[in-house]
């Protein structure tokens, strides 16, 4: 094998063979009826958090201060958002579920606000 440099990677390939009728590779569905249910509970709890990046990059074109952005730089900010709602809204849940509550309420967020040092920035922009 050559010698590689630093920045380089090794690739491996793998030929899968589609037409094996080995019983080791038939998957039974009773071996997934678990794991398909983890599945849908993930994929519903990502469709909950989910932003267009056409309605950030609209907004990301608001600011009279921003010239150009990138498509990754939408992308990271798009994501970076959605984590952000997720914790807010984690956050606010835990009091809701304290006061024996469905409904998260704005004094929830609030509590949640206050409680996070790291929401801190948050202070006073629900007054109004």
């Amino acid at each position: 094998m050559e010698k590689m440099e630093e920045n380089e990677i090794e690739l491996e390939t793998v030929v899968i063979d589609d037409n094996a009728d080995s019983a080791d590779n038939n998957i039974v569905p009773t071996d997934i009826v678990g794991a398909t249910t983890n599945v849908e509970e993930s994929n519903k709890v990502e469709k909950l958090v989910k932003f267009p990046i056409t309605r950030i990059k609209h907004l990301v074109k608001m600011d009279p201060d921003v010239h150009l952005c990138s498509q990754e730089a939408l992308f990271l900010i798009t994501k970076t958002t959605e984590f952000f709602v997720e914790c807010l809204s984690k956050e606010a849940y835990s009091y809701t579920a304290q006061s024996k509550k469905k409904t998260v309420q704005k004094k929830d967020v609030e509590q949640a606000i206050d409680a996070v040092d790291a929401l801190a920035f948050l202070e006073g922009v629900l007054d109004s």
